[in-house]
């Protein structure tokens, strides 16, 4: 998808992309940043939009692993499908529906959750849910980045996660937060 294409998308979905800018090299190499793609063999893309995080996921992923990108625009949806990958599986529907994609696969965890979803512009109990969701189905130990262009949802993770680290990403169009959240080992 081009720069131009994603702007028009994002202008008609601003809800829902979050963004009318994609997300830049730096912003795809922090939000896949401390997963260890030597141990992780199913990943859970949650906002996926046109898949440039997706490519960084797939670049980095074990042959035997899988990536279950999660998008509402068909759009978009219809870009991810295009990379041809077949450690992909592009669901086209509400990332609450984690829980459902994970069972058709015959799973009932995840090893990394990477999110770009803009919880701030969403309401705040479908946000809820999600993140709720998210956890619920991340193995003990398991990362969960988050891609922010803002701090606003922070005491969400903090009251969630075991462990929250952020890092500010300057390199990017605006700048933006990766937040990583580490769910406890017990």
């Amino acid at each position: 998808m081009s720069k131009l294409s994603f702007l028009r998308e994002g202008i008609r979905h601003l809800k829902t992309t979050g963004t009318i800018f994609r997300s830049g090299s730096a912003l795809c190499h922090a939000a896949i940043d401390r997963i260890d793609f030597a141990q992780v063999r199913t990943i859970a893309e949650l906002g996926a939009g046109d898949g440039v995080i997706t490519k960084y996921l797939l670049d980095q992923m074990h042959q035997d692993a899988r990536l279950i990108a999660f998008e509402l625009s068909h759009d978009l949806c219809d870009n991810m499908r295009a990379i041809g990958d077949d450690r992909l599986v592009v669901a086209e529907d509400s990332a609450e529906a984690l829980p459902q994609w994970l069972q058709k696969s015959g799973l009932e965890q995840v090893d990394a959750v990477v999110s770009a979803i803009p919880f701030a512009a969403i309401p705040e109990q479908v946000g809820q849910n999600i993140l709720n969701n998210a956890y619920e189905h991340l193995r003990p130990g398991g990362l969960y980045n988050q891609v922010h262009y803002s701090l606003k949802r922070l005491p969400w993770y903090q009251a969630t996660f075991a462990s929250v680290e952020k890092q500010r990403v300057w390199a990017n169009v605006p700048p933006a937060w990766v937040l990583y959240c580490r769910k406890a080992n017990t």
